[in-house]
């Protein structure tokens, strides 16, 4: 079963690799890989998997420019719509 809202924050995040670059950019596709993976297995991932994603994003917000943090947001955005259609804290 995919999951809309993470394979738009991943796509998102492939968008923010692009306009960066060194360890940022390559952070960025390995969080891009995981959002996939998630969106694609046959059960979601729980909000604690999640919330460590987000807290990654929220450390690379900071070291990129403004066209990344941007897409960065994006993606935040679409993990916290689906956030709210699981259960749990």
């Amino acid at each position: 079963m995919a999951r809309q809202q993470l394979e738009t924050a991943a796509t998102n995040l492939r968008t923010a690799s692009d306009a960066t670059a060194d360890e940022a950019s390559d952070r960025l596709d390995d969080l891009a890989d995981q959002l996939h993976d998630l969106a694609t297995r046959d059960s979601g991932p729980d909000h604690g998997r999640l919330a460590r994603i987000q807290s990654a994003l929220a450390d690379l917000d900071d070291e990129v420019g403004a066209d990344a943090a941007d897409a960065i947001d994006d993606a935040d955005d679409a993990i916290n719509a689906y956030r709210e259609t699981i259960e749990g804290v």
